[in-house]
C-alpha cells in the first residue's frame, strides 16, 4: 500500500506544506529537504502519479512591512518609491500583490498565519527595523521569502541592501575634501541596521583622511525632520560644540538640523556645510538645497520583487545578497 503526503510529512517530522513543495517541485523548501522526501517517498511507495505536470507558478504575493519602533514612516517617498518598483515588477506577471503591516506589539506568529492561509507563495520584508532576532518568526515560514533594506548574516534568505558603508564613505569624503575640516555626525538616536553601516562609512572616511575619529562631534538625533529639529534646538540651546560640517544618517535628520541651526543664526554652508542621504524628493526644495547621497529605491523595490520571481521559478536556488550603489548628488549645502 502506497503512502500518503501526510504520512510523509508525520514520517519525516515535517509539515504537510513542506513535503507537499518537496513533492511537487516547488520552491520554499531546501534541496537537502527536497532530497530527504523524495528519497522518503520512492521507498514507501508514493504513488507519484498524483503529481500534477509541471505549471508557471501563480498565487499572492505579499510586501510586510515590519513596523517596530516606528522609525521608519511608511507614508515617505521612501517607501513609495520601493513600492512602485515592486509594483512595476508585478504590473504583468500573473501574481496578485497585497500589502501588510505587521507590528511588534502584536502575536506575529498569528498574523503570519492568516497571510499564509491567504494563498500567500512569496513574501518581500521590508524589515528596515529589524534586529536579526526579530527575525525568528519568519524563519520557518514554507514561502519564499525576499529581505528588503536589511541583512542578517545568520540568516539564510535573499536581500536586497543599500551599500551604506560606500555611500557614507562617499558623502564624509566629499566633505573634508570640501571644508579641509573634521567633519561632525548627525547620527540616528535608534539603532537601525542602515545606520550602523552608514557609521561605519563615516569612521572609514574620517581615519582615511589622517584624522582621529574621536575628534569627530556626534549628535545623537531622532530620524525624524520634527525629531531631529528638536533634538538639535535643544543641543545648541545648551551650548553643545558645533562642527563645520555634518554628515546626517538620512535626509529627515539632515532637514531638521539644518532647521534648528538657521533658527540660531548659523548661515548654511557658510557656517555649516550638511550632507543627508536617501536623496528625498524635498532635497531639492530646501533652503539651501541638500547635498545627498542617491539610492536607487525604485530600482531596488524592483529587484527584490524580480529575485522573488526567480525563486519562485526555480527547481533549486541559493540565497543571495544584493548591495545595491549609490551616488553623490552635489546641491548648495556644501
Amino acid at each position: 500500500m502506497s503512502i500518503s503526503a501526510k504520512e510523509l510529512s508525520h514520517l519525516l517530522n515535517l509539515s504537510e506544506a513542506a513535503v507537499s513543495m518537496a513533492l511537487n517541485n516547488k520552491p520554499g523548501v531546501s534541496t537537502n529537504t527536497r532530497k530527504k522526501v523524495i528519497e522518503a517517498a520512492r521507498n514507501h511507495g508514493y504513488d507519484f502519479t498524483r503529481i500534477s505536470g509541471s505549471h508557471p507558478a501563480t498565487g499572492n504575493i505579499h510586501v510586510i512591512v515590519y513596523r517596530k519602533h516606528g522609525a521608519v514612516v511608511t507614508e515617505t517617498p521612501f517607501f513609495s518609491a520601493l513600492l512602485d518598483g515592486i509594483n512595476e515588477e508585478y504590473n504583468s506577471t500573473r501574481f496578485h500583490l497585497n500589502i501588510n503591516y505587521i507590528y511588534l506589539s502584536e502575536n506575529i506568529e498569528r498574523q503570519l498565519q492568516e497571510i499564509l492561509y491567504s494563498g500567500c507563495i512569496g513574501i518581500i520584508l521590508l524589515a528596515t527595523e529589524m534586529k536579526e532576532e526579530d527575525f525568528k518568526p519568519f524563519s520557518n515560514l514554507p514561502v519564499p521569502v525576499v529581505i528588503l533594506d536589511n541583512y542578517f548574516p545568520s540568516v539564510k534568505r535573499d536581500c536586497i541592501q543599500i551599500n551604506n558603508r560606500q555611500g557614507a564613505f562617499t558623502a564624509t569624503n566629499y566633505l573634508i575634501t570640501q571644508r579641509k575640516r573634521q567633519p561632525g555626525y548627525l547620527h540616528s538616536s535608534y539603532l537601525i541596521y542602515n545606520f550602523e553601516e552608514r557609521k561605519e562609512g563615516f569612521m572609514k572616511a574620517v581615519k582615511s583622511s589622517g584624522m582621529s575619529s574621536s575628534n569627530s562631534i556626534i549628535h545623537l538625533l531622532s530620524p525624524s525632520m520634527e525629531g531631529a529639529y528638536a533634538d538639535m534646538l535643544g543641543l545648541v540651546n545648551q551650548g553643545e560644540n558645533i562642527a563645520d560640517c555634518y554628515f546626517a544618517d538620512n535626509d529627515l535628520i539632515a532637514a531638521g538640523a539644518m532647521r534648528a541651526f538657521r533658527e540660531r543664526g548659523y548661515r548654511l554652508p557658510e557656517d555649516i556645510a550638511i550632507i543627508g542621504f536617501d536623496n528625498m524628493p524635498m532635497c531639492a526644495y530646501l533652503e539651501p538645497n541638500l547635498t545627498t547621497i542617491d539610492v536607487p529605491k525604485q530600482y531596488m523595490g524592483k529587484m527584490a520583487a524580480h529575485r522573488l520571481n526567480t525563486i519562485l521559478e526555480a527547481k533549486e536556488f541559493v540565497p543571495v545578497k544584493y548591495e545595491i550603489s549609490t551616488e553623490l548628488v552635489k546641491r548648495k549645502s556644501v
